[in-house]
């Protein structure tokens, strides 16, 4: 059995030129499978056009985030890893899994002085920040990713390699769709003047579009035991979804429908029913406690050439190994339950003085040794089941002027957040037409569906967002061509009484670890986590060193005797 998400594209011939533009946030886990279509219809004129719009992409400074509390911190972890002593013999370290769980374990393994392989099993890096490029050169990806200044390891890790130009900040704002105002928006701004947290309740307080008074006073009471009770008390709220905590807390169920609904689908691509609030009370502890905590930014351009590619040349420099087209089949186990090496789909086998997974959890679930089953570290990871996203790329004809240069919440009950990636994103960049990226959530409903099905639900929510400019039957905007990635198991669904469930990156197993959003760490399931996930991988075994090197000797004397 295989985990598969399917890649689609249609393409519309038009007589034009071609675009250059991109991608961004949703995720994937699978193998991609095309279907192509090509339907002719005749170019649209420019004669009589009004003068063309000019849309050019604003970059703004990079917040002071170094000397926050949890960027310090990560700071600090990430110099342990090349301040340790080097060691006599460097560790050979299997990972399986080049997203950025795994690109991060082999990194701060090779700045220890160890020697990872890493192995992917696709050809392209990245894993849920995957990324392809069509036949006319222009890239989609598995989702929209934003950079949030509360990501002090992913912040750490630009800064390591030297690519902190790579992000392209946003003004401090967020931006919201007005359903029953189509074609308008409602804008929380974080003022500069003020610190955390009196920069995000002006923001909060001077909105009136989305909440009355009465409603930001019940929710601000609603949220502080929350702010006084810090990270114990978030974690206690796991067993409540959002819904129920709202209500406990006396919160009117409008905020829910006005803020948090978008919230979740953003978070967790699910419902606040169903989301557990742990999730949504690390976001807004960070968001409220950091001055920049909320501020947004874009990679420059797609994830594996820009971002995946300086952790692999990186890796490669000092030592590491990264090999693409290397699927695990099989963890093959010794007698006493230990891993003995990883089984290639080739019929290889690769052996080390330690072995990480970090793939997703489903995945990891399909290799899992059935004599390590019934252990309770594993057993519990049957909670943890990934959820369906769809991520949708739709390339319009024309320039598109009700846009922003930022992330934009749609409140559409069938998508999440959106981006014209042709403003916001400067290797697609394109000042004459729009290339939007959204995501398609919840998608449970909607993942078996056809493409055209899942264009068509699409254009329709589109046409409520940009009124004048988009209807469903393209009489307005045409649309030249589309991409939709699917992916059936994406970061793992945060529902209530997940976190117990959430193991440790070292194993019960000697020698076994593993990496990934859902193993146990402060920032659940998000690119923050993921890296995060992969240093604390990477010290587990930095730790464990001389243990591992007697286990290597009981190996190497077994095999002598046999």
């Amino acid at each position: 059995m295989s985990l598969c998400g399917s890649v689609s594209a249609l393409y519309l011939n038009l007589q034009s030129s071609k675009i250059s533009m991109g991608n961004v946030l949703a995720f994937r886990s699978g193998e991609s499978m095309g279907n192509t279509l090509r339907i002719p219809f005749k170019k649209r004129s420019s004669k009589g056009a009004g003068c063309p719009l000019q849309v050019v992409c604003i970059d703004y400074p990079r917040p002071e985030l170094e000397n926050t509390v949890n960027f310090l911190e990560a700071a600090s972890l990430s110099a342990s890893f090349r301040s340790a002593s080097r060691p006599t013999k460097p560790l050979k370290v299997i990972i399986a899994g080049a997203g950025l769980a795994g690109l991060s374990t082999a990194k701060y393994l090779a700045d220890a002085g160890h020697t990872p392989i890493l192995l992917e099993a696709r050809d392209v890096l990245g894993g849920k920040v995957a990324a392809w490029k069509d036949d006319d050169g222009d890239w989609y990806e598995t989702g929209l990713h934003i950079f949030f200044g509360a990501y002090p390891n992913v912040q750490n890790l630009f800064g390591e390699l030297g690519i902190n130009d790579r992000l392209q900040w946003k003004e401090h704002s967020m931006i919201f769709a007005m359903p029953n105002k189509p074609g308008e928006f409602s804008r929380f701004d974080f003022p500069e003047v003020l610190p955390a947290p009196l920069n995000g309740i002006w923001a909060i307080l001077k909105n009136n579009e989305m909440l009355t008074w009465p409603e930001k006073v019940k929710f601000a009471i609603g949220l502080l035991p929350a702010m006084l009770g810090g990270q114990p008390y978030v974690e206690a709220q796991d067993g409540l979804s959002v819904k129920d905590w709202m209500r406990k807390q006396g919160v009117p169920d409008r905020v829910t429908e006005e803020v948090f609904i978008a919230m979740s689908k953003a978070l967790n691509f699910i419902n606040p029913d169903e989301l557990s609030m742990q999730c949504i009370l690390i976001a807004l502890n960070r968001f409220l406690q950091e001055k920049h905590g909320s501020k947004m930014a874009f990679l420059d351009g797609n994830p594996p050439e820009r971002l995946c590619m300086p952790i692999v040349n990186h890796i490669e420099s000092l030592g590491g190994e990264v090999r693409l087209n290397s699927r695990i089949k099989k963890i093959e186990l010794n007698e006493d339950g230990t891993v003995k090496t990883f089984l290639l789909n080739n019929g290889n086998t690769i052996e080390g003085d330690a072995y990480v997974v970090a793939t997703p959890v489903d995945i990891f679930k399909l290799l899992l040794p059935e004599d390590w089953r019934e252990i309770s570290y594993f057993k519990k990871l049957e909670k943890l089941v990934g959820v369906p996203v769809i991520n949708v790329h739709i390339w319009f004809d024309r320039k598109l002027k009700n846009t922003y240069d930022h992330l934009l919440f749609s409140r559409s009950p069938l998508l999440s957040v959106y981006a014209d990636m042709s403003v916001t994103c400067k290797e697609y960049y394109n000042p004459n037409q729009s290339m939007l990226e959204l995501v398609f959530a919840p998608a449970e409903e909607w993942i078996a569906c056809s493409d055209s099905e899942i264009i068509d639900a699409t254009m329709k929510e589109l046409a409520k967002l940009f009124p004048d400019e988009i209807s469903a039957d393209q009489s307005k905007a045409k649309v030249v061509k589309y991409h939709i990635v699917k992916t059936p198991r994406s970061v793992y669904k945060t529902v209530p009484n997940c976190e117990p469930c959430r193991p440790l990156q070292r194993s019960p197993i000697q020698g076994f670890y593993l990496a990934g959003d859902y193993t146990k760490q402060k920032y659940l399931a998000s690119m923050e986590g993921a890296v995060l996930s992969g240093k604390l991988c990477a010290q587990s075994i930095v730790q464990d060193y001389e243990l591992l090197c007697t286990l290597g000797q009981r190996k190497l004397t077994g095999a002598s005797i046999h």
